[in-house]
């Protein structure tokens, strides 16, 4: 709490230094990857939304929240920042965004002045990634792991961008539980703290509503529509042969497998959230 409290002073403080702000979000959950805390800190500073991992997502769902995000006068832009796919549109998307600032400042001839961005969103979602594919080097640590980007770091881009890199924030109190599911499916919050086997059972039962041959095809078993999440999870463990002394099943060896098997796409492109 300390951390995530320090982040979102520092990021207040920092609104003034910018000309507007890029949130990344998760294409697989654009909704619960939307910090609400975001709203109240950009204001109305202009915003482009990035829907990142856009490659592990459900592709006509994402044209839905691209058509969504549009309707509520942001600009979206889908990408995969660890492939490179989608980035290079940025900066044009960056140029159109500012497109007025750059007119008014030209007029007066400041021609070729540096357009400033705040990178911002949950832990996890590929700030680094997307800041190190535009700066074309390592200029963002990046990991696999929630809450590295601890401080304040500017990265200057060809053509007069520079970034303001920030840490992954969450906010103190999810709206819904829903959005804790979401956000620990995806990585978002630290499996060490995290109760796994609920975790990954309930995300056998969202499997189950949105996507049931992912469920056939990668675990080998036809998900009973009536069971309870768990008993999903025990069936999957069963087929893996992951099982115990006395015949138990190893149903946190199974929740880490499907954890680890949905956040490297191994199931298909899924989207958990539709507009």
């Amino acid at each position: 709490p300390g951390h995530m409290k320090k982040a979102t002073r520092m990021m207040e403080d920092s609104l003034r230094l910018v000309d507007a702000v890029v949130e990344l979000r998760d294409a697989r959950i654009p909704n619960s990857s939307r910090n609400p805390d975001v709203e109240r800190i950009v204001g109305s500073k202009p915003r482009l939304i990035v829907l990142n991992r856009a490659d592990q997502a459900d592709a006509a769902a994402t044209a839905l929240w691209k058509k969504a995000l549009t309707g509520e006068g942001a600009l979206a832009l889908e990408m995969d920042c660890k492939s490179g796919r989608g980035v290079n549109a940025f900066p044009a998307a960056a140029r159109s965004l500012l497109k007025e600032k750059i007119e008014r400042a030209e007029a007066k001839g400041q021609v070729g002045k540096a357009l400033r961005f705040m990178v911002l969103g949950v832990p996890n979602v590929g700030k680094s990634s997307f800041i190190n594919r535009l700066a074309g080097r390592k200029a963002a640590e990046t990991s696999d792991r929630p809450g590295v980007t601890r401080g304040k770091q500017w990265i200057t881009l060809n053509g007069g961008i520079l970034l303001l890199d920030t840490p992954g924030i969450l906010w103190p109190k999810f709206e819904s539980p829903e959005v804790g599911y979401s956000l620990a499916w995806t990585g978002a919050i630290n499996d060490n703290i995290l109760d796994v086997e609920l975790v990954a059972s309930r995300l056998l039962e969202r499997l189950r509503e949105l996507y049931p041959g992912a469920i056939e095809a990668r675990y080998k078993f036809t998900p009973d529509p009536e069971a309870p999440g768990y008993e999903l999870l025990e069936a999957a463990a069963r087929k893996r042969g992951f099982l115990i002394s006395g015949g138990e099943v190893n149903t946190e060896r199974m929740a880490h497998v499907l954890l680890d098997e949905f956040r490297e796409g191994k199931l298909g492109r899924m989207t958990l959230e539709r507009p």
